[in-house]
């Protein structure tokens, strides 16, 4: 039997994937025999995003070839509502499942839970946050960290400590919690990375984590509040078994030098890739300003003075333009604070500036007029940077103006 997909409707994924409202993440959720809770969980997960998360979403149901009612109720899910897409394949294992939708998506950000909703859903903003902004690779769940709260049974408590601490021994892992059912990826990353996955069920995680630790990805965990649920259908022995040989063959491709994977390289945040090439053009064009009037006020006054006119003159025009075009800031509204908060930020590059300049004066007391512009042209372009994370994450941060958001829509 082939794979069969359905949603509510032909163009359901098209309309909810083509409107320009941000980053799309979609979450996949394996099931095998799981039609006594799968509407319910669905609905649940569902209900939440639509009334918390501020990204858009598709949920869809991956079943691994289920013998119960279980198809059934992920088709009525999926014609029903349009966040929900139903996949139904003809072989069980989790990272089969997951492979195939991954593999295939067209979202920014994929995910996965397990039906159960054992990780409490308030974990899962924090789990997609660092990936959408650039900031992460890859993100999970982890049961074993600081700040989690885990209500299970012994014996499952036990195997898992087990299990992570023969991964860190053994395959100096370190991420804390590799099985945790609450995972997701940028999906560029994971499709680098599936290629280079063998396991198609319980190990698949682990041998994702693994791989990408080993090509220098980031990880980002987060602590979760996870419930165990009573009726899992995991075979623990089996399972663990599995795990075993899965290391086993990990560590023979360790050795073996065979875990390099070609990956991309991690991206800066949406606003950001806008911003740098804006603050660069005004930087190149504020430096240029301010060497002419560096040099011009040179031909009348001292070094040191005529590096604070003309830093001062650049500064003022610099903060006002990138207030502009780079943050994009219109209006009259806070324009002294965010010229004096800007002044700041240019008294750090001031002072890197000057006190360079002073070194390079120490060093050649006779340094000529080109010997001073070289120096204070690569002192600028390092102050840059410092201006740059400052007026980024302090002047013009939106948290800190709100009502300016208002004022440009």
């Amino acid at each position: 039997m082939s794979e069969i997909s359905l949603s509510a409707g032909p163009q359901a994924r098209l309309g909810v994937i083509s409107e320009p409202r941000g980053p799309l993440i979609e979450i996949a959720i394996p099931v095998y025999n799981e039609e006594h809770i799968l509407a319910a969980s669905v609905r649940r997960l569902q209900t939440y995003l639509l009334e918390t998360f501020p990204y858009r979403f598709v949920i869809t149901i991956v079943d691994n070839a289920s013998t119960d009612g279980t198809w059934d109720v992920a088709s009525r899910l999926a014609l029903r509502f349009s966040e929900v897409e139903a996949v139904r394949l003809p072989q069980k294992g989790r990272g089969r499942a997951l492979r195939h939708v991954w593999g295939t998506s067209v979202a920014d950000v994929v995910a996965y839970m397990d039906v159960d909703l054992s990780t409490d859903l308030d974990a899962f903003l924090p789990l997609i946050a660092p990936l959408v902004s650039g900031h992460s690779d890859l993100a999970i769940g982890s049961r074993l960290s600081r700040g989690s709260a885990v209500v299970r049974g012994p014996r499952r408590e036990v195997i898992s400590r087990i299990y992570n601490l023969m991964l860190r021994t053994t395959l100096a892992a370190r991420f804390s919690d590799a099985q945790c059912g609450f995972k997701a990826g940028r999906a560029e990353v994971v499709r680098a990375l599936l290629p280079a996955v063998e396991d198609e069920e319980w190990f698949f995680d682990t041998e994702l984590l693994l791989l990408a630790e080993r090509n220098g990805l980031r990880i980002h965990e987060v602590p979760v509040d996870w419930v165990d649920d009573p009726d899992s259908r995991v075979d623990v022995v089996r399972t663990a078994l599995d795990d075993l040989r899965g290391m086993l063959r990990m560590g023979r491709r360790w050795l073996a030098g065979a875990l390099r994977v070609q990956v991309p390289s991690r991206r800066l945040p949406a606003g950001m890739r806008a911003q740098v090439p804006s603050f660069a053009v005004i930087g190149i064009i504020s430096t240029i300003a301010q060497l002419v009037l560096y040099g011009l006020l040179r031909l009348f006054t001292p070094v040191v003075l005529a590096n604070v006119v003309s830093y001062f003159l650049a500064a003022i025009a610099n903060t006002a333009a990138n207030r502009r075009f780079t943050f994009g800031v219109v209006g009259t509204r806070r324009i002294v604070r965010h010229q004096l908060e800007g002044g700041v930020a240019f008294l750090v590059g001031l002072g890197v500036s000057t006190l360079g300049l002073f070194a390079v004066h120490a060093a050649w007391p006779h340094a000529s007029r080109f010997v001073e512009l070289a120096a204070l042209l690569a002192l600028n372009l390092f102050a840059a940077a410092i201006r740059f994370a400052l007026l980024r994450a302090w002047v013009f941060h939106p948290r800190r103006t709100p009502d300016l958001e208002e004022e440009n829509r």
